[in-house]
């Protein structure tokens, strides 16, 4: 495998945090440490799309590109992190912010992510069109907007997924995940995601691959669109596996998803998932939002509780970041 080969640019601390999450470990009956991207970098909260951003800034700013442009929903941790990796590298940013999720609270579009990106500089334009994971409209036309006051835009797709760079930062997690483990003398047999545009996990998916070490990672889908999520992350897995020389082809069966953790729909919790927030937060002090993080926790408690993950695993819980979203969805929790 060569990762080597794509130049990269420092954007987060270094390898990111990995823990153990004792009490959580204690009350499940099972070994759980966290991976720790929610707090990976100084940039605007960290998160996980820093992590890709490191091969897509290098990129940006070989083509000689000033304009990042990206898209999301209105709470979008992806746009967050592009409009603080645009004023890190001196660029500018243009997000287009969708109505993916029904949810109507009066600030829902002034706090959280939505209010960082307006205060990192970013150009905000909103956008009533709802969720899809694929490539918008409304996107291609910021970049013809951008092209057209005299700007170079760089495309960056939702959640730097659909990008031929995109799942190369996730290539990356395994390999320190590999090297933290060695340091630490523990082995993860169970790496717990949350997955809905795809890359992160087809990143760690080829990363992991490439260990030939026997591991499962395990999506936890947070899109209420499993087949579109699916198929995502194994486009994704299979270029990406050619660009770093993996030697051998994704099949589908590389690709696990859990589809029972998404509902009500995307960015909508289930009082399960709030439960979860809840118990995590109380346990370890750490904590996970209602659209992404939240459901992947829920997911692994109920995967662990329900023997699906065997006693005597030992399991990693991916935290991507996402926590700045809560803000929007206050109401939950008075």
């Amino acid at each position: 495998m060569n990762l080597e080969k794509f130049p990269h640019y420092p954007l987060m601390f270094g390898p990111s945090p990995l823990h153990p999450l004792k009490r959580l470990s204690e009350h499940l009956g099972l070994e759980i440490w966290a991976k720790r991207d929610d707090c990976n970098s100084g940039l605007a909260y960290g998160g996980n799309k820093v992590r890709k951003l490191e091969y897509l800034l290098p990129d940006a700013l070989a083509q000689g590109c000033d304009t990042l442009v990206s898209i999301g929903g209105m709470q979008s941790n992806h746009t967050r992190q592009v409009a603080a990796v645009a004023a890190f590298a001196g660029l500018k940013a243009h997000l287009v912010q969708e109505h993916w999720v029904n949810w109507h609270d009066a600030v829902y579009d002034r706090v959280g992510n939505i209010q960082l990106s307006r205060i990192l500089g970013a150009k905000v334009e909103l956008n009533p069109s709802g969720f899809s994971i694929g490539l918008r409209e409304s996107w291609q036309r910021a970049l013809d907007t951008v092209r057209e006051r005299g700007g170079k835009p760089y495309a960056i797709p939702a959640g730097a997924s659909d990008h031929p760079l995109g799942g190369l930062g996730f290539v990356g997690f395994a390999a320190e995940v590999a090297e933290q483990e060695r340091q630490l003398g523990v082995f993860f047999d169970h790496i717990i995601v949350c997955s809905v545009t795809g890359s992160t996990q087809a990143g760690m998916i080829v990363g992991f691959t490439a260990q030939e070490k026997a591991r499962k990672v395990i999506g936890i889908d947070a899109s209420a669109k499993p087949r579109e999520t699916f198929e995502q992350i194994l486009k994704i897995a299979r270029f990406t596996a050619e660009a770093v020389e993996l030697g051998r082809e994704i099949t589908p069966e590389d690709v696990i998803l859990e589809t029972a953790y998404a509902a009500p729909e995307y960015g909508l919790p289930s009082e399960a998932t709030l439960e979860a927030i809840r118990l995590c937060a109380r346990l370890e002090g750490m904590i996970t939002d209602v659209v992404y993080e939240g459901k992947s926790m829920h997911g692994m408690m109920d995967l662990i509780q329900k023997g699906a993950i065997p006693k005597g695993s030992k399991v990693l819980y991916a935290h991507l970041g996402g926590a700045p979203a809560l803000n929007g969805y206050a109401g939950l929790f008075v």
